[in-house]
């Protein structure tokens, strides 16, 4: 009689999991170490949510300016701690909201900001010395904290007092999102540019977010989140240091986002193995002399990914247990994802839901009242040391090909998350993988709940402001901030902050100065393909 094959247990990474750990499978053990202290597997700080808990920062934005503000308020009246905001592709990609590429986009996953009257609009009645806000945009970062900037000074407000972050991870976009403009060099300049700018003119912001979020819901794995991300943060950081920028100047200011998807013990390993890994390379590569230049500041998101059409209240289960991981893990601030954004834009009712989904994390279960409760565990600290030792192979292969610039032009990124991404919905597709509502336990008379709807007339609405808004700015000022803005865009060791500054002042558009890029710059198209 054939001897009945034993099943292989592994991590969405595929780490190998044993029935049983114990001490003798530890190589890298931290639960001696202090939360606070080098390298900060165990924590930030020495109390970390005993002293202060995350921020809640939902994130947020559809329609038009005006709905946006409505949200914000709302959010804000039931216990949000910060702002994030989203825009609509056309404001991703550089295009105003009446350019005909916009049609039938405008204000559909976010909302539409095409001039300084949207974004006023956007912050009506919202003090932005009180509020932190971050912004998902990259292409067109500089446009929109340029913005924002003179929102604030609108309020009275100077930039020095401005608190948030601006995504600007334009390398991950060739990677895994696509919502790319100029080319990868050209768009490093402008984002060596916001970190140079912030670091003496908003010292409070964080110019950039380097991220793995978008990379995970692509379909890369765990270990693959945390060195793709990593390799294109030591491609940020040469660019400033080849500025003249010393680390310390501007590092404090790096800040970083996750994604935190279904596999509890994995997650929360993940986080603890990216403190470490981080403050070693800040330390040992880059020299960080500065304590806070070794700190890995990160917010997190729910995954997207891992929410699905059927049985949405299955989906509140998922982004409890996701919460509950980037809270064990020890996150700086977190998004929790509604129920039905498979479907939609999230209705007011799941928006809440969602937040308070973090409320009763924080305020009943009692994680908080211990700093890294699960440190210790022989599994956990096995996969922290496990997910350690494999990003390091990839980082160690990537300088090999000649660091991130190159790997993305040679389309080493995006091939090997397509390979993960297939392999995964392999296993989906042959229920080697369990899918609750989806591919197991199957529901026929799931009944979908009641959706948020786009109202058709935004982009009417919002289009015929805009047009109004041209017709009524002083033309000859607009061209002659258009022609000063091509000038310096031409000169490579220009900083291009205060003129996109100048010129949105003057009702310069968000497109307007996206169009004078592409003259300089070019639009970018992959040379590759698979």
């Amino acid at each position: 009689m054939a001897k009945q094959e034993i099943k292989k247990f592994k991590t969405d990474s595929g780490i190998p999991v044993k029935r049983i750990f114990s001490s003798k499978d530890l190589t890298n053990i931290s639960n001696d170490e202090e939360a606070g202290k080098y390298p900060y597997t165990r924590g930030l700080y020495p109390d970390m949510y005993r002293e202060r808990v995350w921020t809640m920062r939902q994130y947020s934005g559809f329609g038009s300016a005006e709905e946006t503000n409505n949200r914000f308020r709302f959010l804000l009246e039931h216990g949000q701690t910060g702002l994030s905001l989203a825009f609509d592709l056309p404001t991703q990609t550089g295009r105003d909201s009446d350019n005909p590429y916009s049609q039938g986009e405008v204000g559909r996953t976010g909302v539409a900001i095409s001039s300084i009257d949207n974004m006023m609009t956007c912050f009506q009645n919202i003090p932005l010395d009180k509020v932190s806000t971050s912004m998902t945009i990259n292409s067109t970062a500089s446009t929109l904290l340029s913005l924002y900037i003179v929102v604030a000074e609108s309020q009275g407000v100077s930039s020095n007092n401005l608190r948030g972050t601006t995504q600007n991870d334009i390398l991950k976009e060739y990677i895994a999102r696509n919502t790319y403009i100029y080319p990868p060099r050209e768009s490093m300049r402008i984002i060596g540019d916001m970190i140079q700018f912030c670091s003496k003119h908003v010292p409070q912001w964080y110019p950039i977010s380097i991220s793995g979020y978008h990379m995970r819901e692509a379909g890369s794995n765990a270990i693959q989140e945390l060195a793709f991300t990593f390799a294109n943060a030591i491609e940020y950081i040469n660019t400033c240091v080849s500025r003249g920028l010393k680390v310390d100047e501007f590092a404090p200011r790096l800040s970083f986002f996750f994604c935190c998807t279904m596999e509890l013990f994995e997650e929360v390993a993940k986080f603890r193995a990216a403190r470490r890994i981080y403050a070693k390379i800040m330390k040992e590569r880059f020299g960080a002399k500065s304590e806070k230049s070794t700190h890995l500041r990160f917010h997190v998101q729910t995954s997207g990914e891992s929410l699905t059409a059927q049985q949405v209240d299955n989906n509140v289960v998922r982004v409890t247990l996701e919460a509950l991981s980037a809270v064990l893990g020890g996150c700086q601030s977190l998004h929790t994802n509604s129920r039905d954004e498979a479907l939609a834009l999230p209705t007011e009712e799941s928006v809440k839901i969602a937040l308070r989904t973090q409320q009763i994390i924080a305020n009943e279960t009692g994680v908080t009242k211990t700093v890294d409760p699960l440190s210790g565990s022989y599994y956990l600290e096995y996969l922290t040391s496990e997910i350690e030792e494999g990003v390091e192979k990839y980082l160690k292969n990537i300088e090999k090909i000649g660091g991130s610039l190159a790997a993305i032009e040679t389309g080493f990124f995006q091939e090997e998350i397509r390979r993960n991404a297939y392999q995964l919905k392999k296993e989906i597709d042959y229920n080697d993988r369990i899918i609750v509502g989806v591919n197991k336990f199957q529901d026929q008379n799931d009944v979908e709940p009641k959706l948020n709807s786009i109202d058709p007339e935004i982009e009417i609405r919002q289009v015929k402001k805009l047009k109004e808004f041209k017709k009524s700015r002083d033309q000859t000022k607009v061209n002659s901030e258009l022609s000063t803005l091509q000038r310096f865009a031409e000169k490579e060791d220009e900083n291009l902050m205060p003129h996109i500054i100048s010129a949105v002042k003057a009702h310069v558009t968000l497109g307007e100065i996206s169009d004078v890029f592409v003259d300089i710059f070019g639009r970018y198209e992959p040379k590759f393909s698979f």
